[in-house]
């Protein structure tokens, strides 16, 4: 009977984290749709998403903190948890990370509006396609899943220093736009960090279903 409350308590903490990943994911995509079409209601939204975001945060901290210290995890059910604390701070990080995308549009919209040369949208769906794989290999427990999404950083990390090099050229050529340019920069540096915190969680997958840690493999093979 013990073990059996147990593994309730570990199908509760999955559910709970996979309802924060949800709020985060939905704060992405809401940011980044108030950043394309000025949007002051979706920013508010994403606002009032942070606090449920936090709020949840702190809710599954003490959950994982009780088993931890009540069940005396071990092997793959201490690893799971372990990787439930660490994707805990990474998702609370990503609500963050919509909110600073939400407070820009806020401070653009009272701005003249200007085509940037950098693709927003596209630098959205992707961020928040990370987001959604690495969730979904949590969801199914799929660690080539999650490796899937650790291979998709390099070119979020490509398309952020394409935007930067871009809008500091606008800065340049037109400098009446400078505003609007570095409101656009600090954006893709969002998504950027979106899609680090996306990584994050698909190494911590890996962790939880392999016991492998790879946290630093790709930047080796790289160096």
């Amino acid at each position: 009977m013990p073990r059996i409350h147990f593994q309730l308590q570990l199908t509760e903490l999955k559910d709970t984290i996979l309802g924060m990943a949800a709020l985060s994911q939905q704060a992405v995509e809401s940011a980044v749709d108030a950043y394309l079409q000025r949007d002051k209601g979706l920013c508010k939204f994403v606002k009032q998403n942070e606090a449920a975001v936090n709020n949840a945060q702190r809710d599954l901290d003490e959950m994982a903190a009780e088993l931890l210290a009540k069940e005396q995890p071990m092997a793959v059910d201490l690893r799971f948890i372990l990787a439930v604390i660490k994707m805990n701070g990474d998702l609370e990080r990503v609500g963050d990370q919509a909110m600073g995308i939400a407070r820009r549009t806020r401070e653009l919209i009272k701005l003249e509006q200007v085509d940037l040369p950098v693709d927003f949208a596209a630098m959205g769906e992707y961020a928040t396609h990370m987001i959604r794989t690495a969730i979904q290999s949590l969801l199914e427990g799929d660690a080539r899943l999650a490796e899937t999404v650790r291979e998709m950083d390099d070119e979020i990390d490509r398309m952020n220093h394409h935007a930067h090099d871009d809008l500091l050229q606008m800065i340049i050529d037109k400098p009446q736009y400078t505003q609007q340019c570095m409101k656009g920069i600090f954006v893709a540096k969002n998504l950027e960090r979106i899609a680090d915190h996306a990584s994050n969680i698909a190494t911590d997958v890996i962790f939880w279903v392999r016991g492998a840690d790879v946290r630093h493999q790709l930047s080796m093979a790289t160096d």
